[in-house]
């Protein structure tokens, strides 16, 4: 999926490979063109798409010229879009519920609001079916509004798989490469240089998450002031997997223009995952958590269920969204360099939007000139790495005759088989962190105590380097040091 020479002319460059850049990859590579991709990460979404919670929005409060309709449209579209790229994606429905008289009053609006303005597929839910729905819910419970089409999706596996279908498509990813400037004449872009070589183009995408003013910056285009909005994340022990089913949240009083304002949420298999709050953060890689966010999430949320054991945190984490200060929504479409298109400042609701932002900055690439002519060839299915979680016993046993190293579990807290670890090596992993976004391993409950050796061993032996040269999320980051 990587390549390591750059080559010297491309049609279209993207700069960012998160789940924008790499869907807008997949979908240039339906059309016969050479496209580049480029990130200065070691490996695809580990910018603002790996601190995202992975919900997707079934729509959101504000309106803006993109994220509204935006939303609506990617939440209608991603069933169909896991099904082709073989990505974790389920739809458990948003409850938003009311446990105060005041909220009551509140949600009678919010509920005509939905259903007469948004015409959101939302159901009013009496607090007897509520309780049948969540059992553990705080008995203060007096009503809530249900919206089926909310989900949850794995982002960074979403990222992986938009990334290794546009690769099978002819896709040229560079990893490991840093945008230090253009080439522009005549206010025309003229070729992307980078810190490993230059790349003649006429079109450039800014997809560059945190960085896209940066990228703007770099090509002249006029100063945008971004805010960087950190949000925290919560993960619970794996042992209150299906503690509850839906995605839950307390119906606001106040919508604070800048946030959705969080939710009681799950993973695809069901693990609790609570957030995210928004702060300031101090800069682009402010990813630090305070316990101060932790405790303001839990007695956010704890209140919804009381008997939930809020000790048994597993892990955290936090992420930073890019924000446009003057629109606090989307900035996409051509700027005054010629060939110089954004998609960015991409926020919340990006993760749900992203396959309609890359649809959308063809159509512009289109009208700026770009001729596109489709791939008869062109091959929209993507398959996963066949996992042992995911199989059944005869599964299991068919596999492990295939492959015998599919009989030797590396992982136990998540079921990881040497032969996915080695799978995810061949298919570009080349860090501890690459390995366990593809495969879920060190994700468990030992958060990769037992299982991290073995790892190390057989990144070793597939990159052909030795243990103390393996890393876990590239150079400077050497395990043994």
């Amino acid at each position: 999926m990587i390549s390591k020479e750059v080559p010297e002319k491309a049609d279209v460059v993207i700069i960012g490979c998160g789940v924008v850049g790499c869907a807008i990859a997949r979908e240039l590579s339906r059309y016969r063109l050479k496209v580049v991709a480029i990130d200065k990460e070691p490996d695809v979404g580990w910018g603002v798409t790996k601190g995202n919670m992975g919900v997707i929005h079934p729509f959101v409060p504000h309106k803006g010229k993109y994220k509204e309709w935006m939303c609506l449209e990617g939440n209608k579209e991603f069933e169909k879009l896991a099904k082709e790229l073989d990505i974790p994606f389920k739809r458990p429905g948003l409850l938003i519920v009311a446990l105060s008289f005041v909220q009551f009053l509140a949600l009678i609006f919010a509920y005509l609001y939905l259903r007469l303005v948004k015409k959101i597929n939302a159901k009013w839910i009496w607090k007897k079916k509520l309780l049948e729905m969540e059992p553990k819910l705080n008995r203060k419970a007096k009503a809530a509004i249900y919206v089926p089409t909310a989900g949850v999706t794995d982002p960074v596996k979403y990222a992986i798989a938009l990334a290794e279908n546009a690769a099978e498509n002819g896709v040229i990813f560079l990893l490991n490469t840093q945008v230090v400037g253009f080439e522009i004449e005549n206010n025309e872009i003229k070729a992307v240089v980078t810190d490993k070589g230059r790349i003649e183009t006429k079109f450039v995408i800014n997809a560059a998450g945190v960085y896209s003013d940066k990228i703007e910056e770099l090509a002249g285009i006029r100063k945008r002031k971004m805010w960087h909005g950190k949000g925290v994340m919560v993960v619970f022990d794996q042992g209150l997997q299906n503690y509850y089913n839906h995605l839950i949240a307390p119906m606001p009083l106040r919508v604070d223009p800048r946030t959705k304002g969080g939710a009681i949420s799950i993973s695809p298999d069901g693990i609790p995952i609570w957030g995210p709050n928004l702060v300031e953060a101090k800069g682009k890689e402010d990813t630090e958590v305070d316990s101060s966010d932790i405790n303001m999430i839990i007695k956010k949320f704890h209140e919804l269920l009381p008997d939930f054991p809020v000790n048994a945190v597993m892990k955290y984490y936090a992420g930073v969204r890019p924000v446009n200060e003057d629109t606090w929504d989307f900035v996409l479409g051509p700027t005054e360099v010629k060939g110089f298109i954004n998609a960015a400042y991409i926020l919340s609701p990006g993760l749900t939007a992203s396959y309609i932002i890359a649809k959308k900055i063809v159509e512009i690439l289109q009208s700026e000139g770009l001729e596109l002519v489709g791939k008869d060839d062109f091959k929209e299915v993507r398959k996963a790495i066949k996992g042992l979680s995911n199989m059944s016993i005869d599964e299991i046993d068919n596999a492990i005759r295939e492959n015998p190293r599919y009989g030797k579990v590396v992982c136990l807290c998540n079921n990881v088989s040497e032969a996915e670890i080695r799978e995810a090596i061949r298919r570009g992993a080349k860090t501890i962190d690459s390995i366990k976004f593809r495969t879920n391993a060190c994700m468990g409950r030992c958060q990769g105590s037992r299982c991290l050796p073995e790892i190390i061993r057989i990144l070793s032996e597939e990159l052909k380097i030795p243990v103390d040269k393996v890393t876990m999320k590239g150079a400077g980051s050497e395990i043994f040091r």
